[in-house]
């Protein structure tokens, strides 16, 4: 079966068609700018030439005709038909605290994800428009959301409750969810069959580290704790989010800036984290030239992000009690020597060792970084969410 994965953002459509068969990559590509002036679509066909058009998009139903037209296309097309296409799987963010595992959409999902707008209000409207425009376009067809927090909601009570009064976790849900879990779902499982850990009891920790970042730990493949919380701001230093800080910070600055909440998380949403540090950039390549050319604000932003990853790395294994295994991946994960170094370095310690000229080498492939006599197992293990994403809409699709 061939399933269709559409991750919609605001103004983006990614996709992937994959041969559930033998989870081959058929096609996948990008719509960019949609309802922007300058939209444009990139199409990358399996062993054919890469194909991209800029054409108008005002809305995600232009840009999902646009993506099934390039499926089916006689020259760089993958397809004959749509019909060919047995399930859409679709990323969504948000399922607030009805919507706990994957599951096909109906009206009621449809609206469960309309109530979580608040919780994800750039995600979760763009990924139902994604939704609708793929059901306006293939009619009958099974879609299936799949939630960035059902990973997390295997946490327990003590893992995911904030200390706040019971009737705002009663009435809107205030708790813990956790994000990038299918990321930290697939991987966490990878883990445990790449270096051969116990299936059922395995203790891994995944370092998912990109412009947005956090980490997870997990026994069996199950959540226990995630940095992440009611949204992607709480937890570790990212690209241009805070992560964890005092709360009083929002109430203080706005105060002192005359600005409303809302201005004030915008700032540590989107203008903190490694982009205010180190005044050069949100991109680690960009801060390692820095680090390279001497810059102490560079040097002091990659000390700070490494200083808040050990100290949830630190966390985590003491909760499980010992890890197994500490993974890394995602962009600066899976190609980030100087970070995965440094992280081991402070980690010295606790017995784990690496060879450094494997990890020097290791750029977008899965590796172990660690020496036979480590006491905790170091990987890099490449994400790959639309593959996850496709396998949890195949079990609905048959």
């Amino acid at each position: 079966m061939k399933i269709l994965v559409m991750n919609c953002g605001s103004s983006s459509l990614k996709y992937q068609l994959i041969d559930m068969d033998n989870e081959s990559v058929l096609a996948k590509g990008l719509c960019e700018r949609i309802g922007i002036e300058g939209s444009k679509l990139t199409h990358k066909p399996a062993g054919k030439d890469k194909y991209e058009l800029e054409t108008p998009m005002p809305a995600h139903d232009v840009a999902v005709k646009l993506v099934l037209d390039a499926l089916v296309d006689p020259e760089h097309g993958v397809i004959k038909s749509v019909d060919e296409i047995g399930a859409i799987g679709h990323r969504v963010l948000h399922g607030g605290p009805t919507l706990t595992e994957s599951c096909v959409v109906d009206q009621h999902v449809k609206d469960v994800i309309r109530e979580c707008f608040d919780l994800g209000p750039l995600h979760n409207p763009a990924n139902l428009i994604g939704i609708e425009a793929c059901e306006k376009a293939m009619p009958g067809k099974v879609n299936v959301a799949v939630f960035d927090t059902s990973f997390g909601m295997g946490m327990e009570p003590k893992a995911y409750r904030y200390a706040i009064p019971d009737k705002y976790y009663d009435k809107y849900g205030v708790r813990r969810y956790g994000f990038h879990g299918t990321s930290h779902n697939f991987v966490s499982h990878e883990a445990l069959k790449y270096l051969n850990l116990d299936p059922k009891n395995g203790k891994v920790i995944v370092c998912h580290l990109g412009n947005g970042a956090s980490v997870s730990a997990s026994i069996g493949g199950v959540c226990v704790d995630t940095s992440m919380g009611l949204t992607p701001l709480e937890g570790l230093i990212m690209g241009t989010r805070a992560g964890d800080a005092d709360l009083a910070v929002v109430q203080y600055i706005a105060n002192k800036e005359g600005w409303t909440v809302d201005e004030a998380l915008n700032t540590l949403n989107k203008k903190s984290g490694m982009l205010a540090l180190s005044g050069v950039s949100s991109d680690f390549r960009d801060i390692e030239a820095a680090i390279e050319a001497g810059n102490e604000k560079a040097k002091l932003a990659m000390d700070a992000y490494v200083h808040r990853l050990v100290k949830y790395i630190g966390a985590y294994n003491t909760i499980l009690k010992g890890a197994d295994a500490i993974v890394f991946t995602a962009g600066v994960g899976e190609n980030g020597p100087m970070v995965r170094r440094m992280v081991c370095e402070y980690l010295e310690f606790l017995g784990v060792k690496i060879n450094e000229d494997i990890n020097k080498s290791a750029f977008g492939r899965q590796v172990v970084l660690s020496t036979d006599d480590s006491t905790i197992k170091i990987a890099v293990i490449p994400t790959n969410e639309e593959l996850a994403i496709a396998r949890d809409t195949l079990k609905f699709a048959k």
